[in-house]
């Protein structure tokens, strides 16, 4: 699975639709939940819809109306890891005896570059599903959209894996193999959750800490995320 490649067309599609002033997911918040109506939406969609479009854009939901907003705000892949990277920069400035942060994504090799988008894309998903509110009916409204979508099947069978699995800060921090990763992490998470929920706010502190982030740092991806927020 390609998973750099869905990361850059979630962001690539968010970007375009909101210069619409829109997204697929406010789009199907006023269409029934089921008939003609609905299906017309979906198929005028198309195949190319991607993977990351099951959970960001799916008919409205919560969850996926924040991930999509979110990928918008970022603009791409490679942003967000310059941001965290710039960000540890900023803190290791402060810090003589930091750890140098580890390559940003644009110096990964192609492999390398594969396995870190796969770790930040379940990052993604776990940080959507944090405030527990995915519930069976919903969960059966991701499947049936996956199904329709056409995608291929190791994409499918991640999405339903990952947003049916408990939420487990340690197996997310598990994925990075260096600071520079470890902060593009929590950037993407601190990107999805509301921290108004105190349940979603707990969930990033247990990541925070998983990921062996000095709360000094995280200050400063905080900082980078209020800035791409207010842009």
């Amino acid at each position: 699975m390609d998973a750099r490649g869905l990361f850059n067309q979630l962001f690539q599609t968010g970007k375009g639709l909101a210069k619409q002033g829109q997204s697929w997911g406010e789009k199907a918040v006023g269409v029934p939940k089921s008939g003609p109506e609905r299906e017309t939406m979906l198929a005028g969609m198309g195949k190319g819809a991607l993977a990351a479009g099951a959970l960001a854009m799916l008919f409205g939901t919560r969850t996926g109306r924040r991930a999509t907003r979110s990928a918008v705000q970022i603009g791409s892949l490679a942003a967000l890891g310059g941001l965290a990277y710039t960000a540890y920069q900023s803190w290791q400035s402060k810090n003589a005896s930091a750890p140098p942060p580890g390559r940003p994504m644009s110096d990964l090799s192609d492999e390398e570059a594969q396995k870190r988008s796969l770790g930040l894309l379940k990052a993604m998903i776990a940080a959507a599903k944090a405030d527990g509110h995915i519930d069976a009916f919903e969960r059966q409204r991701i499947d049936q959209a996956i199904g329709k979508m056409g995608l291929g099947s190791e994409a499918a069978a991640l999405f339903q894996e990952e947003l049916r699995k408990p939420l487990n800060p340690a197996e997310i921090a598990s994925a990075a193999e260096s600071p520079e990763a470890a902060a593009e992490i929590y950037l993407m998470s601190r990107m999805v959750v509301d921290l108004d929920h105190p349940q979603e706010r707990s969930y990033l502190e247990q990541l925070a800490t998983a990921l062996d982030l000095d709360d000094d740092l995280v200050q400063h991806l905080d900082q980078q995320a209020e800035q791409i927020r207010r842009d």
